[in-house]
């Protein structure tokens, strides 16, 4: 059975909300997928949006292309020092006082110094010397060197998934995948692999989401599990894995125990996020239409043009976060210092006029890596040719073994304006090749 294509319908009447009203930031709209026409009225109606009031405090919405990248590559203007996503005032709270975490304030000083927090939330000149220590394991040459590995890994996946009965793409592949790479590249366990992502995402493996005493519970063994991974590297011979990298660059070596742990986490989830969503994404889009997954099969060739599209229609970091720290003007409107600032990805990624038809999946596309997932500027994803490498690896050995994968039935979203993703995905795989 073929998944029904479900029309992109609001749930709401976007239209007579007052634009003053609107707060695009609604984590239910990314839940129900009920976000587009929010994200379309604002690109026509007003592209530089200000939300006042919302449970994120006050916030601009950037959604135009041009206005993103211009966001984006003005780091001089727009820090990353008072955290990179919306977050609520009561989740903020509650991370503080459950999780010990920083308040926005303490990391805001923390990174001024170029300390305590980790590369992505710190402003130049700290945050190039220190994003160059991991480089090396991203470069081209060691991803060419880890690519068979992982194609060796992913083939282990696929042969064992079961043949004729419903199962969750998300969980057997998905999932399975990012972790065996993000093990490789840290260095870390290889049996203890889905603890990286169990230790971050804030669910339990039923998907349920935790408690905060099982959020706490698991900071603290992923705390200690880095500790210790960290003790065993410093002292050893330099190794090309991301933890030694750290412990062995002069940028990073002495660095606090908070600001490595915020490394980690930054690694974990950048490794894990985009690769995982977009393998799902792709799945899901390719059954919702049929033609462009006939294509596929037909010429295998199309495969790195069908990653980039889904990495953009999927866009699986929905958002990035910055704080003004002069006034400036953007789209024609004043942005005052303090104020803090969302860049949509999501919605840049449909902006008409600068994409030709980006509502329509099109695994054809001219200029496919033409898009702004990854984003602009001193932050571009580190990880982003890793997560192609294992995209192409994956749907390569896909197409050499299964002739269809179908999905039965509506995904489960991620309850996050953040990560834009899925949580479970039913799927069958009616045969092998």
């Amino acid at each position: 059975m073929n998944i029904a294509v479900k029309p992109e319908a609001a749930a709401e009447d976007v239209g007579a909300i007052a634009l003053p009203e609107l707060n695009p930031a609604k984590v239910e709209r990314f839940e129900n997928d009920t976000l587009w026409p929010v994200f379309a009225r604002l690109r026509h109606e007003d592209p530089v949006h200000f939300t006042p009031d919302s449970e994120f405090g006050p916030y601009w919405s950037i959604t135009r292309w041009e206005d993103i990248m211009a966001v984006d590559t003005n780091h001089q203007t727009f820090s990353s020092t008072s955290g990179i996503v919306l977050t609520s005032l009561e989740m903020r709270e509650r991370m503080r006082r459950e999780l010990g975490e920083r308040s926005p304030e303490e990391r805001r000083e923390a990174a001024r110094r170029g300390e305590d927090v980790s590369f992505i939330g710190l402003d130049e000149p700290h945050h190039a010397p220190k994003r160059k220590a991991v480089s090396p394991t991203l470069a081209p040459a060691n991803i060419a060197e880890m690519a068979p590995l992982v194609r060796e890994r992913a083939g282990t996946i696929l042969d064992e998934l079961p043949i004729g009965e419903t199962f969750d793409w998300v969980d057997l592949v998905s999932k399975e995948l990012t972790s065996m790479t993000l093990a490789t590249m840290l260095d870390f366990p290889f049996e203890q692999r889905r603890k990286l992502l169990y230790w971050t995402s804030g669910r339990n493996d039923d998907g349920s989401e935790m408690s905060w005493e099982e959020r706490a519970r698991a900071t603290q063994e992923r705390r200690a599990a880095f500790d210790d991974l960290w003790a065993q590297k410093f002292d050893a011979e330099p190794s090309i894995d991301m933890i030694s990298m750290l412990a062995h660059n002069p940028a990073t070596r002495h660095m606090s125990r908070e600001e490595y742990q915020g490394n980690v986490v930054l690694l974990i989830i950048g490794g894990n996020d985009t690769t995982r969503n977009t393998i799902s994404g792709s799945v899901f889009e390719l059954n919702r239409n049929r033609d462009q997954y006939d294509k596929l099969r037909a010429d295998p060739a199309l495969i790195p043009s069908m990653v980039s599209e889904t990495i953009r229609w999927q866009t699986p970091l929905a958002h990035m976060a910055r704080t003004a720290l002069a006034d400036t003007e953007v789209g024609g409107k004043t942005i005052r210092e303090g104020d803090r600032v969302a860049m949509w990805y999501i919605s840049g990624n449909r902006d008409e006029s600068v994409i030709a038809d980006p509502n329509v999946y099109d695994i054809t596309r001219e200029r496919p890596r033409h898009h702004m997932s990854f984003g602009f500027g001193v932050h571009r994803c580190v990880g982003n040719r890793v997560a192609e490498m294992q995209l192409t690896i994956i749907w390569e050995e896909i197409l050499k073994r299964f002739p269809e994968i179908t999905v039965v039935g509506e995904p489960v979203r991620s309850r996050s304006n953040f990560f834009h993703g899925f949580e479970t995905l039913p799927v069958v795989i009616p045969a092998r090749a």
